[in-house]
C-alpha cells in the first residue's frame, strides 16, 4: 500500500544562503533526534560544475518503546530495538542553474520498509531573493503482515511532523544567521 508526505515552503532568502544553512543544518540543539551527518563523498563534476554529495545521517530510534520490547511475533528477528538508525543523502547542486536535488533514503530496515524522500530547492521565478524548496516522501512497510498498514500510518505521522519541524528549523538558523527575511 504505502503512504506519501509532501512538503512545499518559500524561504525569502537567497538560493546560496538557503543552500548553505541546509548543508549545515544538523547536528543542531533545535533537533535532538539528528545525532550525526557525515559526508562520505564529494565530487565536482569539472565540465558541469555540478557538485554531487552523499551524506549520512546518524539518527536516533524514533520508533514508540511498545513496539520496540521484545515482540518477535511482530518481526523474525528484534530489528525494531537498534539505537540508531541510518539515513543515506545524495545531493546534486548545480549553482549555474541555481538549484539542488536530494534523495534519501533510509538504510535502516532495508529488507522490510521502503522509505525514500526526493527534494528540490530552487532559486524562485517570482523573486530571484527567495528559494522555492518541495519534497515528497514515500513509505512502504513490508514483512509485518497485519501490522504493515498501522506502521505505514504511524511513518506517515512522523514524516508529516518530521517535514514540518525541518522546515521550522531551516527558518529559524536563516533567520538566526540572516536577519529578517527578504520581502
Amino acid at each position: 500500500m504505502g503512504a506519501e508526505v509532501l512538503a512545499d515552503k518559500v524561504y525569502c532568502y537567497p538560493f546560496q544562503k538557503v543552500v548553505t544553512g541546509y548543508l549545515n543544518k544538523y547536528p543542531t540543539p533545535l533537533e535532538k533526534n539528528v545525532t550525526a551527518v557525515t559526508t562520505v563523498e564529494e565530487q565536482t563534476d569539472p565540465a558541469t560544475g555540478i557538485v554531487y554529495r552523499r551524506r549520512i545521517a546518524t539518527c536516533n530510534n524514533i520508533i514508540p518503546s511498545f513496539l520496540r520490547k521484545s515482540r518477535e511475533w511482530i518481526f523474525k528477528w528484534s530489528i525494531l530495538k537498534v539505537t540508531n538508525i541510518y539515513l543515506e543523502e545524495e545531493s546534486w547542486l548545480d549553482m549555474k542553474a541555481r538549484v539542488m536535488n536530494l534523495k534519501c533514503r533510509c538504510l535502516t530496515w532495508a529488507q522490510y520498509a521502503s522509505m525514500n524522500e526526493e527534494s528540490v530547492y530552487r532559486e524562485s521565478k517570482h523573486n530571484s531573493n527567495w528559494t522555492e524548496f518541495s519534497q515528497k516522501g514515500t513509505i512502504t512497510i513490508t514483512g509485518a503482515g497485519y501490522l504493515n498498514c498501522i506502521l505505514e500510518r504511524f511513518a506517515q505521522t512522523f514524516l508529516k511532523q518530521g517535514a514540518r519541524k525541518s522546515i521550522a528549523i531551516m527558518e529559524k538558523i536563516l533567520e538566526e544567521k540572516y536577519g529578517s527575511p527578504v520581502s
